[in-house]
C-alpha cells in the first residue's frame, strides 16, 4: 500500500503540474479555474495521506 500511496501522489503532483503550467489561471501554487480544484484537491489530499504515512512510520 505505500508504495502505491506514494506512486498517486506522485502522479497527482504531476498531473496538477502539468495543468499549471498549461492552464492561463491557475499558478503552481494556486488553483483558479474548476479543473485546477480538483486536480489540486486529489494532489492535496494524497500528499496529506502520504505524509501521515511517513510520520506513522517514522514513529513506528
Amino acid at each position: 500500500m505505500p508504495a502505491d500511496l506514494h506512486t498517486r501522489y506522485t502522479e497527482a503532483h504531476r498531473t496538477w503540474a502539468d495543468h499549471a503550467d498549461d492552464c492561463g489561471t491557475c499558478t503552481p501554487t494556486q488553483h483558479a479555474c474548476p479543473d485546477g480544484a480538483r486536480l489540486w484537491g486529489r494532489f492535496s489530499r494524497l500528499q496529506d495521506a502520504y505524509l501521515t504515512h511517513l510520520r506513522k512510520k517514522g514513529a513506528s
